[in-house]
């Protein structure tokens, strides 16, 4: 199973939301892609103001403020 994990550089809430993200890892199998908003206009203009964003299968699992028992639920 692969997820997005869509940030971009300095951001505090994105390092946060990634180490959630990695916690699940350790109890859910997946892959977490890292896509930079910054290098694509147009992911940029859609998760500028919602990063970071956790996406599966092309649906947004959680965007924001990350927490483990969303991301859990949305993985399994």
């Amino acid at each position: 199973m692969n997820v997005k994990f869509f940030s971009r550089s300095n951001c505090e809430l994105c390092v946060e939301g990634l180490r959630t993200l990695k916690l699940v890892q350790e109890d859910i199998a997946f892959d977490i892609e890292i896509i930079d908003i910054e290098v694509d206009e147009v992911i940029h203009e859609k998760y500028m103001l919602m990063i970071p964003v956790v996406e599966k299968d092309g649906h947004i699992l959680q965007y924001g403020n990350l927490d483990y028992a969303t991301l859990a639920q949305g993985l399994l």
